[in-house]
């Protein structure tokens, strides 16, 4: 009698990955549609960026080739902010782990990793809106594109590819700092050099010699050129440049493919240790 009252415990189905990282995704996209304000950076602050380059610096900067600034500048621009994305999702996963909701997630019958994964996409969709903002914007101040629809598509395919590698980056710190004043500050310390010292906003032929060497060797400045060439938007590299710029597309799935490689398994094994704390 006493084992037919006692209430069986229902089996527990874990959900597969694939699942568990949507849940995830949909969790963060619904975060920042409950705060707006969290689209600022890629909103009004995308539309400010392009604006200042573009009518500060248009008049003092001379593209190589036949193009006008606003051209070449919005490839630049798009790289990055979309590299940018790194530190928002460092930020973001910093402040899930001070606040303990990682914690709660760990009780979820869920793998770690889709937390992480469901983290990288939604930093990605949340930087895209960035890159659309910047696109509109720069059609309406003049910026063209000048190529086939494959080669506009490839161009804001590699973005995304790049951005994601730089993504996986951005976990790793942010799963190794202790506080979100810390990861911003790091990460812009690094960033901004990475995103200055290329071809983003300036020919580096106009740099001096030793610093035009380490800009061209950047990987910012491989998928910046990629995307100009893709686009219209500015000359092929000379041969005298670097073999990255004579290869940007080639180099820049490269550079995304090994910076994802080298980030994406020492941010899953920096999470796993930090969830243990």
């Amino acid at each position: 009698m006493t084992s037919m009252l006692t209430a069986q415990r229902p089996p527990i189905n874990p959900p597969s990955m694939l699942r568990a990282s949507a849940t995830i995704v949909w969790r963060n996209l619904i975060h920042i549609k409950r705060m707006p304000e969290m689209l600022l950076d890629v909103t009004v602050q995308s539309v400010m960026f392009v604006l200042l380059f573009a009518y500060v610096f248009g008049g003092s900067i001379n593209p190589p080739g036949d193009v006008s600034y606003k051209e070449f500048l919005l490839p630049g621009i798009m790289v990055q902010t979309m590299i940018f994305t790194s530190a928002i999702a460092a930020m973001g996963l910093t402040n899930d782990l001070q606040k303990g909701i990682v914690d709660r997630l760990k009780s979820l019958p869920i793998s770690r990793s889709s937390v992480l994964v469901g983290r990288s996409i939604s930093s990605l969709i949340h930087s895209s809106i960035g890159i659309a903002v910047m696109a509109v914007t720069g059609l309406l101040i003049g910026w063209r594109v000048r190529e086939s629809v494959g080669e506009t598509v490839l161009g804001f395919g590699l973005i995304l590819l790049f951005g994601f590698a730089m993504i996986w980056l951005g976990i790793y710190v942010g799963s190794l700092m202790r506080t979100v004043e810390a990861v911003q500050g790091f990460m812009f310390t690094v960033m901004f050099p990475l995103t200055f010292v290329a071809n983003t906003f300036a020919p580096t032929e106009q740099m001096p010699s030793w610093l035009a060497a380490v800009a061209e060797w950047n990987p910012v400045s491989a998928l910046t050129q990629a995307c100009r060439e893709l686009w219209g938007n500015g000359v092929t590299a000379p041969s005298d440049a670097a073999w990255q710029l004579q290869h940007p597309v080639l180099m820049s799935v490269a550079w995304s493919l090994l910076l994802t490689a080298i980030f994406a398994p020492l941010a899953l094994g920096a999470y796993r240790r930090r969830s243990r704390d």
